[in-house]
C-alpha cells in the first residue's frame, strides 16, 4: 500500500448479541495477510468485547491496535473520540492495512458513515463496506416487530403515525446500510428459520443484498474484506428512519451495571439471567464473574434468555476477583433495582 492510498475501513454492525465480536475474533486469527486494527464501541462501561479481542491478538495485530470506546456512541462523539482514534491508528508504524469498527448493538450505522466525510480524515480513509450481522433465529421469530402485519396495516392507514418499535428501527437501519448481511447462529434457526430470516431481510433491504450464513463467525475474509464500496459516497442508496434528523440518541435504551461477589455455580447464575430476561425484558447481559475456588475468570454473554458462559482466562496477579455484568434493555421497561436484586441478591439484600 502506498503512503497516499486510503486505508479501507469495514464497519461491522448488527443487533445485540448477533455475533460481531465472534466475527472480528475470527478475522484477527485469519487476517488474509492484512495488518488489522480494531475499534470497538461498547454501550455501557463494561469492556467485554475489547477484552475478548485482545485475547485474540496476533503479531500483525498487537494489543495497541485494538482500541475501545465506551460510554458513548462514536457517531455522537465524532470530534472528541472517533477522529482522534482513527488518526492514532493511521499514525501507527507499521500502518494498518485495514481497520475494523465494531459498533455497539444499538448503533445506527449511517451517522457513522457521515463521519468519514470529516476534513481531517476523508482524504486518507474510506469505508470498504458495511457488514450487518443478524441472528437468524431472532429474525425468523419476528422479534423486531411483535405483529408485523398489524403494524404495517396501521402505518398504511395513517401515514402521520409511526408504529415502529425502537428495536425494529435499529434492525432496519442496519440492514438498509449494509453491503453484505451475515445470518449468524444458523444451526439454531434450522432450514425453515433460515428461509424465514432471508425473506424478512429481503423485504427490509432497499436493494438486493448478498446474504451469507455464518456459524461462529467463520467467514473467509476474502468475502467480506476488500469490497471497495466507498460507502461514505453512497449514502443516498442507504436510507434510514432518521434521514433529515440533525442527530440521534439512544434514550430508548438503558444499561444497568451490576457488581457481583464470587459465585459458587455458573449454571445457577445463568438461571438467574434467564429468569431476568423473561421477567424484566432485558435484551442483553454481558460481563464477567468470579467463581469461588476457580483460578479462571468466567465470561458471561446472554441474548434474551439464551445464556452462554465459559472460562476465558486466568485471573491476573493483583487483579480484583470480582464480577461485573451490564444489562441492556428498553428504557421504559428497565427496573434497575429489580435487575440488581435478580443478578446479585446477596448484595441487594
Amino acid at each position: 500500500m502506498s503512503d497516499l492510498a486510503k486505508i479501507p475501513v469495514t464497519v461491522v454492525t448488527g443487533f445485540l448479541g448477533s455475533g460481531k465480536t465472534t466475527l472480528i475474533s475470527h478475522l484477527l486469527r485469519n487476517p488474509g495477510g492484512r495488518r488489522l486494527a480494531v475499534v470497538v464501541n461498547e454501550f455501557g462501561d463494561v469492556g467485554v468485547d475489547g477484552e475478548i479481542l485482545r485475547g485474540c491478538a496476533i503479531p500483525d495485530c498487537p494489543e495497541e491496535n485494538i482500541v475501545e470506546l465506551a460510554n458513548g456512541c462514536i457517531c455522537c462523539t465524532v470530534a472528541d473520540d472517533f477522529i482522534p482514534t482513527i488518526e492514532t491508528l493511521m499514525a501507527r508504524t507499521p500502518r494498518p492495512d485495514h481497520i475494523l469498527i465494531e459498533t455497539s448493538g444499538l448503533a445506527l450505522p449511517k451517522p457513522l458513515l457521515k463521519a468519514f466525510d470529516w476534513p481531517a480524515i476523508r482524504s486518507r480513509i474510506t469505508v470498504d463496506g458495511v457488514i450487518a450481522l443478524a441472528d437468524a433465529e431472532a429474525v425468523a421469530a419476528g422479534r423486531f416487530a411483535p405483529n408485523p402485519a398489524a403494524v404495517e396495516a396501521q402505518r398504511l392507514a395513517d401515514d402521520s403515525l409511526d408504529h415502529e418499535t425502537p428495536l425494529s428501527e435499529v434492525f432496519e437501519d442496519q440492514i438498509a446500510c449494509a453491503d453484505i448481511v451475515l445470518l449468524t447462529k444458523p444451526d439454531l434457526a434450522g432450514p425453515e428459520g433460515l428461509a424465514r430470516a432471508r425473506a424478512v431481510i429481503a423485504a427490509e433491504a432497499p436493494r438486493p443484498l448478498p446474504v451469507i450464513e455464518a456459524a461462529e463467525g467463520a467467514v473467509d475474509p476474502r468475502v467480506i474484506l476488500g469490497l471497495e464500496a466507498a460507502a461514505e459516497t453512497d449514502l443516498a442508496n442507504r436510507p434510514s428512519h432518521h434521514d433529515g434528523a440533525d442527530d440521534h440518541d439512544h434514550e430508548d435504551f438503558e444499561s444497568v451495571v451490576v457488581e457481583l461477589p464470587p459465585v459458587s455455580d455458573p449454571a445457577e447464575l445463568a438461571s438467574r439471567i434467564e429468569a431476568l430476561a423473561r421477567a424484566q425484558g432485558v435484551l442483553r447481559v454481558k460481563g464477567y464473574a468470579a467463581v469461588a475456588d476457580k483460578p479462571m475468570r468466567l465470561l458471561v454473554q446472554a441474548v434474551g434468555a439464551r445464556v452462554r458462559w465459559q472460562f476465558d482466562r486466568p485471573w491476573r496477579p493483583g487483579e480484583a476477583r470480582a464480577g461485573r455484568l451490564v444489562a441492556i434493555g428498553e428504557h421504559d421497561v428497565m427496573d434497575p433495582a429489580a435487575i440488581r436484586a435478580a443478578l446479585a441478591p446477596e448484595v441487594a439484600a
